[in-house]
């Protein structure tokens, strides 16, 4: 089992709405993509410093399946949005 961990970082501007609408296309990759076995999305409440905005937590059977993921048709048009409203992410990947 896959475990693929990304944060982001969202730009001031209109960041409420662009949250809610990644999370929103976010959770739709789970029946456009059949590969990906299960995708949470999370919003953070926390105020610390540190804290990342969004965070989403995918699993996959293999490597091969990740890899698969990352260049699908449907993950690329989520990816092409949320690099026009991030300033930046964070990625962890490990298998279990």
């Amino acid at each position: 089992m896959i475990t693929h961990i990304v944060m982001f970082k969202f730009k001031d501007e209109n960041k409420k709405n662009n949250i809610f609408k990644a999370k929103k296309i976010l959770n739709k990759l789970e029946d456009l993509v059949p590969i990906l076995l299960s995708i949470e999305v999370g919003i953070n409440f926390s105020k610390e410093d540190r804290a990342m905005d969004l965070s989403i937590i995918t699993t996959f059977n293999n490597k091969s399946d990740l890899n698969e993921y990352a260049i699908h048709p449907e993950h690329i048009k989520v990816i092409n949005f949320i690099k026009e409203v991030i300033v930046h992410s964070k990625v962890v990947d490990y298998e279990s």
